[in-house]
């Protein structure tokens, strides 16, 4: 028989950590290879990871709940042959120091700070301890002050959460008072909320707790304003209708509406590039890329924005690949950190729950996010050279929610203007 450890492998190049939340083996189960072993989940992500081998578990050497450094063995599992050792990770990206600026009070994190920084002590921090300070309004020195339990000196999720537990006031005004200005109103607390005889309670999970998090911190980021206009889409139905079979028969690929309407929208952000923009400070930063996030909702009722990379610069049948590829890996827990980061562009489809509009929420950093409502046929007054007439089309509401701080509503109505004419001006006799 043959040793083999299971180790926590790499899940992205900002992951450096993951929490066990979930072992699917015990101790004396019997594997295949490719059987799902444990469940883990980063600040970003849920993930399965499956076992390279067939065998027997012979030890679990982390609990659930518990976080483990990337390339630490988490399970033994006794094989048939020689000894195969480790999986190997993939080396962890070498961090960069960033510049610490000299200022009379230090801000708290901010959520470029949470991308992929190093403090002024060339102390790394995990996006999950950022995330934390960031959310508890913990300045970068403050955070330097924290004893570590981990690798190196390395500060933990256990070691932040009890520095919280036990957090001085001083460092916790001082936070406060360098988040929020002497101008803006201190940040509300929600209110408490008693269950009533027969209510049912039920704990969020982790990924809930997560979207109301980043729900609530967009809202009170950006001042959110919704425009709409009403696009005629029966050439694109009547196209779609013709073809779908054949393409479904050629290239062994579902083609949706969602592909169709993804690739018009990064045609169109090219002519508008403040649409495709974060705001950092009192600085506009222009994406250079073009990454579409594509809101998908999972089994569970929760919700996940896989981000296709570069959308402006593929057809019609890469983008049909990508969000057929990402949804299915959505829906069955198996994307990586990687591919829900780096969303520079959001499109939500209002239109999959036969909803006619919606008014969206922005996924920050970004600064607008389309909806997509349902399809329907209506009588409608279509223009000829013979005069006005009332025809059936196929008609569909989108809606563009964007941040009133650099997007006004004459940017962000020619924006929606663009992609109508773009839509309507579909060819239905194109080849795909």
């Amino acid at each position: 028989m043959a040793r083999f450890e299971l180790v926590m492998p790499k899940l992205g190049e900002s992951i450096i950590e993951a929490t066990i939340t979930k072992w699917l083996k015990g101790a004396g189960d019997s594997v295949e290879e490719d059987d799902p072993i444990v469940e883990i989940a980063t600040d970003k992500v849920d993930s399965e990871i499956p076992s390279p081998v067939e065998g027997k578990i012979t030890e679990i050497l982390f609990q659930e709940g518990q976080t483990v450094a990337v390339g630490k063995t988490i399970a033994i599992i006794e094989t048939e042959g020689a000894d195969t050792g480790a999986a190997t990770p993939e080396p962890q990206p070498e961090s960069v120091e960033q510049p610490k600026e000299e200022a009379d009070t230090e801000p708290p994190l901010s959520a470029a700070d949470t991308e992929n920084i190093e403090s002024a002590s060339d102390r790394f921090y995990s996006p999950l301890v950022k995330s934390i300070a960031r959310k508890e309004n913990i300045t970068v020195g403050e955070l330097d002050s924290i004893p570590g339990s981990g690798k190196d000196g390395r500060v933990t999720k256990q070691d932040i959460l009890d520095y919280l537990k036990n957090r001085p006031a001083a460092g916790k005004s001082q936070a406060f008072a360098a988040s929020t200005p002497p101008s803006k109103p201190a940040p509300v607390e929600p209110i408490s909320v008693s269950a009533g005889t027969g209510d049912e309670i039920v704990e969020m999970d982790r990924m809930r707790k997560l979207i109301a998090d980043h729900m609530v911190m967009s809202k009170q980021v950006s001042p959110h304003v919704t425009s709409f206009i009403e696009a005629d889409v029966t050439n694109i139905v009547k196209w779609r209708e013709k073809v779908k079979d054949a393409f479904l028969e050629r290239e062994k690929q579902k083609l949706t509406f969602t592909p169709i309407f993804i690739e018009a929208a990064a045609r169109v952000i090219r002519e508008f590039p403040r649409i495709n923009s974060s705001v950092d400070g009192t600085r506009i930063i222009l994406r250079k890329n073009i990454n579409i996030g594509m809101a998908t909702a999972l089994p569970n009722g929760n919700l996940i924005v896989p981000v296709i990379r570069n959308a402006d610069q593929k057809n019609l049948l890469g983008i049909t690949r990508d969000v057929n590829d990402l949804a299915k890996r959505a829906r069955e827990n198996k994307l990586l950190p990687d591919e829900i980061q780096g969303g520079t562009f959001t499109i939500t489809n209002f239109g999959s729950f036969d909803s006619i509009t919606g008014t969206p929420i922005i996924n920050q950093p970004q600064v607008a996010i389309l909806g997509i409502g349902a399809i329907r046929k209506k009588p409608v007054v279509i223009e000829t050279p013979q005069g006005d007439m009332i025809g059936i089309r196929h008609m569909m509401v989108l809606s563009l929610a964007y941040d009133h701080r650099i997007v006004d509503g004459a940017l962000g109505g020619m924006y929606l203007k663009r992609l109508r004419d773009v839509i309507e001006s579909f060819d239905p006799n194109q080849s795909v």
